[in-house]
């Protein structure tokens, strides 16, 4: 089995004593995850280790035969300015931390601290080092203007700016292991951002996804956390949680906004600590997976009614992606219907039909409540009854309403006059009316009479009756 290293890069801890060596090692993994570390006995190596790894956290003891901490820490200082240095003293003295302060340490500590305290002040250090790799990287994704994206968006069918935006994005929060809330209408691919985030991700776990929805708060402990044997009756034999299944890789939360207060709490402890416990036992295990969420509720009203935790919300948002509905992204209509058209005449082994000018026209200004899944509905069911080379409009119009359905944007469902001190005649109005569905429909009178909601003859004797007078 893979062991999956954390951070992406080095920590390296120098110290001659090698007994304070192993467990300042074992401290940081076990309360912090961090396993990506480089030993270091002679203080003399440190700078060859720094020359040749991938080193951004340096644990310093002070007072070392050969090279003192104090006076490695300036010629560290001056050749690697993007390296944090902690410095590791066994006297806990004043003058000294102020002294290395000013140096240029990050940090100081005394090595008789609790060993969750002296864990928890280098995860902090580590934390800011991956902030700022991930800002440099987001920095560089806007410098470049990199046009290539990687191939794990392939799968996300989209030509808009919005959308190779937020896939930039992906890019360049994808090594860090803080927590991401992806939000957005139910249907518009939350998941498909998920999957998206964790292969660029390329840790070698897997994804797990568990639909927190309808969990009551013992089902959602069990299915994350796990069991012991005889933790509770019918508890015959022990249980894998799903954070255990997804070390090493991503965990995929989704509609977090269903979540219990009860429940919210462990999570957010989770979250906090990086730790939990099975049901049933006294020994803690770490999280060693990245978590999304992932909901079409609007948390920030949930808040505000007291139906969600603030500091959980807060703890999740660290990263945010919010996807757009399918009608702010008009222009992946088409390429949605193709690319749905091809998997369903595939099921039902059908030859791919042709697609009128008419239907792409009455699915561009649709609404679509559904999003990208109600499209996938809609070409799915006209596919399973399509017996010709032509998509009928038939089995889309019964969905979206047929004629009576007004096929205007949403930006038009205000009231039309509401700035104007007069209003116009019924004729002057129905002129314009005329005028705009035949400038919708580029001039076809047969989708002017479809937006419009009246038969084409109808709309002809309108016309003409409009040149007669």
């Amino acid at each position: 089995m893979t062991v999956s290293l954390y951070p992406n890069f080095q920590i390296l801890i120098c110290d001659d004593d090698t007994t304070f060596l192993r467990s300042i090692s074992f401290a940081i993994e076990r309360y912090c995850g961090i396993n990506n570390t480089v030993q270091c006995s002679d203080s003399r190596k440190v700078l060859e280790h720094l020359a040749e790894g991938n080193i951004r956290v340096v644990l310093l003891d002070l007072n070392m035969p050969h090279i003192s901490g104090e006076e490695l820490l300036p010629q560290i200082i001056e050749l690697y300015p993007h390296i944090s240095v902690i410095i590791i003293s066994g006297l806990n003295q004043v003058t000294t931390a102020v002294q290395c302060i000013k140096l240029g340490a990050y940090d100081y500590h005394v090595k008789t601290e609790e060993p969750e305290r002296l864990a928890s002040g280098i995860f902090r250090v580590v934390q800011f080092q991956e902030l700022g790799i991930e800002n440099e990287a987001m920095r560089q994704q806007l410098l470049n203007n990199k046009t290539t994206l990687d191939p794990a968006f392939s799968k996300i069918i989209s030509a808009d700016s919005q959308m190779h935006s937020i896939f930039r994005y992906i890019e360049s929060i994808s090594k860090s292991k803080q927590p991401i809330l992806v939000t957005g209408e139910s249907g518009v691919g939350k998941e498909l951002i998920a999957r998206a985030i964790h292969e660029t991700s390329q840790c070698a776990g897997e994804l797990v996804c568990i639909n927190v929805a309808g969990l009551d708060d013992n089902m959602f402990s069990d299915t994350l956390f796990g069991h012991r044997r005889g933790a509770f009756t019918g508890a015959n034999q022990s249980r894998q949680g799903m954070i255990e299944r997804a070390s090493g890789g991503t965990l995929f939360l989704d509609e977090i906004g269903d979540l219990s207060l009860a429940s919210q709490v462990k999570l957010l402890r989770l979250l906090q600590e990086g730790e939990y416990y099975p049901i049933g036992s006294d020994t803690p295990k770490k999280i060693n997976s990245r978590v999304i969420a992932a909901t079409h509720q609007d948390l920030e009203k949930k808040k505000e009614e007291h139906n969600f935790r603030n500091d959980l919300y807060y703890r999740l948002k660290i990263h945010h992606i919010e996807v757009p509905a399918l009608r702010d992204r008009k222009s992946d209509i088409s390429l949605l219907l193709e690319h749905f058209l091809t998997l369903a005449a595939e099921e039902f082994s059908k030859s791919c039909p042709t697609v009128s000018s008419e239907l792409h026209f009455l699915l561009s200004n649709y609404d679509f409540p559904g999003n990208v899944r109600e499209l996938r509905s809609m070409v799915y069911d006209a596919m399973s009854t399509c017996e010709v080379d032509s998509l009928p409009l038939n089995a889309f119009e019964k969905i979206i309403g047929g004629a009576k359905q007004s096929s205007l944007p949403r930006t038009f469902t205000a009231p039309l006059f509401q700035n104007l001190t007069t209003l116009p005649t019924l004729k002057q109005a129905n002129n314009l009316l005329i005028e705009e569905a035949l400038l919708r429909a580029e001039g076809k009178q047969s989708l002017a009479a479809r937006i419009l909601g009246i038969s084409q003859p109808a709309l002809s004797k309108r016309l003409k009756k409009r040149e007669d007078e």
